[in-house]
């Protein structure tokens, strides 16, 4: 058995200063340590798929003295069920690598509750198929800095996620503070605008115009635009692609959480996170983690067109469901819904406030027939962002 803290400053030795995940008890003792030391991070998740997508944007900011940033994604072995998409599209997709900390519980011979009776066995099997190495978390203190050492060598070499599995027993316990880490009560909620509808859905700006419209008004120096996978990143890279634009592919949903990682990491940067309707419903824990960590600089385009436009137009239920207000409610500092695209150019050059901004452009369905697919792969066009925003995207 080690302590909390043999591990995470040895961590801290090999750069590791981000830390996301949802708790597990193997996990407690972690936790309450990094909770209680203001120099680490420590950004609770609403999902564990939403914490990889974070510690992918940590990654893409960089660190200094390293190729890219560290950081240690954690999370119960179920959670890596969450976490199966982006760990397959967006971290594998794109070389993203991360240290995950996953606690095997109900190992095959140990005892536990009945929800972990298949997914303990399995779970080596799954790190194996999703192409992670792993080993068994230390648990003598002299095991640690090896363990690091060979995690951050696949890492660097690779450029994708290490796995450390975490038996039971394995860390000492380590109380929290009382308000270590706690979140006040939210004194306001934000008030959200929602302007009135000024044309007919059908006569709303297409994907396109507002796509075009946050391209003239985003500088390449200062501004980074992440799109959300589908039709919008394909519409960005045809409109103009640029070494500021990153075109996520798959992970469905993460565009948002993986925004928030690198807006945290990079505070000089101004990061607009474009997503679509269909994403933001399936990750809507997403927008509760921005609107409690998200910093001035994140700010959140929600273009809406009600359906699924990549895969032949299904509706979504998003004319149903009140973006702006969820938002405001979430703790955005600022949330505005609006059809009018000189709103939407008003949004994107208002100062900035006290924390994360959103707005829900409401679009009309449909896309060029002759629209391009990136020419660019995955691993170019995050080599070529890197080195944009002053960062070695290293060997891999």
């Amino acid at each position: 058995m080690i302590e909390a803290r043999h591990f995470v400053e040895a961590a801290r030795e090999r750069s590791f200063h981000w830390y996301a995940g949802v708790p597990c008890s193997f996990l407690t003792p972690f936790i309450n340590y990094i909770l209680q030391d203001p120099s680490l991070h420590y950004v609770s998740m609403a999902n564990e798929g939403d914490a990889v997508a974070l510690m992918a944007g940590i990654a893409i900011a960089g660190d200094t003295g390293v190729p890219h940033g560290r950081g240690i994604t954690m999370m119960q072995n179920s959670g890596l069920g969450n976490a199966v998409s982006p760990l397959t599209s967006l971290t594998w997709t794109f070389r993203l690598p991360q240290l995950l900390i996953v606690t095997w519980r109900a190992q095959p011979g140990v005892a536990d509750e009945p929800q972990h009776a298949l997914m303990g066995p399995i779970t080596p099997n799954m790190l194996e198929t999703m192409q992670i190495p792993w080993e068994l978390f230390p648990t003598e203190t002299a095991g640690i800095g090896p363990a690091l050492d060979r995690a951050t060598a696949h890492m660097d070499q690779s450029g994708r996620p290490y796995a450390l599995v975490m038996q039971k027993g394995s860390v000492a316990a380590n109380l929290l503070r009382r308000d270590a880490g706690a979140f006040g009560e939210q004194s306001a909620v934000t008030r959200a605008i929602i302007a009135p509808r000024r044309v007919r859905p059908d006569a709303r700006p297409s994907r396109h115009d507002a796509l075009r419209l946050v391209v003239a008004q985003t500088p390449i120096a200062a501004t980074v635009l992440l799109a959300s996978t589908g039709y919008c990143g394909r519409e960005l890279f045809a409109i103009d692609d640029r070494p500021n634009h990153l075109y996520m592919v798959g992970s469905m949903g993460c565009v948002l959480p993986l925004a928030l990682g690198l807006a945290l990491a990079r505070p000089d940067l101004r990061v607009i996170a474009l997503d679509g309707d269909g994403s933001a419903l399936m990750r809507m824990g997403a927008l509760a983690t921005a609107g409690a960590y998200g910093p001035p600089n994140l700010m959140h385009l929600l273009l809406d067109n009600g359906v699924h436009d990549s895969t032949g137009g299904q509706a979504t239920v998003s004319p149903h469901v009140a973006f702006a207000d969820v938002a405001a409610a979430c703790g955005y500092a600022a949330s505005l819904e609006t059809d009018d695209p000189a709103q939407l150019s008003a949004w994107l050059n208002d100062p900035p406030s006290d924390g994360a901004r959103f707005a829900r452009l409401l679009i009309r369905a449909g896309t060029p027939s002759d629209l391009p697919r990136p020419s660019v792969t995955p691993v170019e066009v995050k080599a070529r962002f890197m080195r944009h925003i002053g960062v070695r995207p290293g060997a891999h």
